[in-house]
């Protein structure tokens, strides 16, 4: 019998990984193998009036109903904010994130943003920043803790996440600060990736005299919250330098930093095999917990 069930569980990870090179939805195959019976979803909820500024609140069952008063009992909070080029992307599609991290006891908030072409940089800064708000003024409402609110994200995601923590002037226009952050986690994430090649890219990120604003290593100054920058070291997209750069300089600012490094993982393994069908021992998903529990 457990040797049926391996095989099958085999067949279905092989099929997953090859729909990730094909024309077929690899996310809708990951996410009809997730397991929904170890949260609670609160869908769609508004924090503004654009059709992409919703979110989806994630929410651990737990067998005891906790009193929200007692700020022991309040859950750590993650916000994910997907990746897609910046021009693509929907909350929906990462549910595989969010139960891995919901099954580690977080409260995981995944928020659409707008993107491109209906916003550029900086103004595709704007909804993260909003959700963040949103979050840390809500998110006790569903039992999560506001004081130990992490971001995080996986490609542009992580440089959205990620730059919030490193330049102050995105969450200034909602009066936070990237400290009002426990953690930042940045999962193969874009942080010093100039010069551009893309006309798509090249469009969204303006002029070539102001590009520079774009990336999160002109930012470093030591006092970002701490990061985890986490990197497969056979990421043909985003190349493993971006991580490793910004590694260095923030820690020669003194700044707080750790990397961890995947040696056989691409870019798509570095959200992935997050997916339960995916996950195998943990490798991915421990080291990320582990910092959430440290801070």
């Amino acid at each position: 019998m457990m040797q049926l069930i391996n095989n099958k569980l085999s067949r279905y990870l092989v099929a997953v990984m090859a729909c990730f090179s094909s024309a077929c939805s690899p996310v809708k195959m990951l996410n009809s193998l997730v397991p929904e019976n170890g949260y609670e979803l609160v869908s769609a909820v508004e924090y503004g009036e654009s059709s992409r500024q919703k979110l989806d609140i994630y929410i651990p069952k737990n067998p005891k109903t906790l009193d929200v008063q007692k700020l022991d009992a309040l859950k750590k909070v993650i916000i994910f904010y997907y990746g897609g080029n910046w021009d693509s992307g929907e909350r929906v599609d990462y549910k595989f994130a969010a139960e891995a991290l919901v099954s580690k006891g977080y409260i995981v908030v995944i928020p659409d943003y707008r993107v491109y072409p209906e916003v550029l940089f900086p103004e595709l800064m704007a909804d993260p920043v909003s959700a963040a708000k949103w979050v840390k003024t809500n998110i006790k409402k569903y039992n999560g803790d506001a004081n130990k609110v992490f971001l995080a994200g996986h490609s542009a995601g992580a440089h959205i996440a990620v730059m919030l923590a490193i330049n102050a002037k995105y969450l200034a226009a909602e009066s936070l600060q990237p400290r009002d952050f426990a953690g930042v986690i940045g999962l193969a994430g874009p942080y010093d990736f100039l010069p551009l090649k893309s006309d798509r890219l090249k469009t969204i990120f303006g002029p070539e005299a102001e590009r520079w604003k774009s990336q999160p290593i002109n930012f470093v100054d030591g006092k970002n919250p701490p990061l985890l920058l986490a990197v497969g070291m056979k990421d043909a997209t985003v190349w493993p330098r971006n991580s490793i750069n910004l590694a260095k300089k923030i820690k020669e600012n003194n700044g707080q930093v750790e990397v961890v490094e995947f040696a056989s993982y691409g870019h798509v393994d570095m959200v992935a095999k997050l997916a339960k069908p995916l996950r195998g021992n943990g490798e991915l998903l421990k080291p990320l917990a582990a910092f959430i529990d440290k801070y």
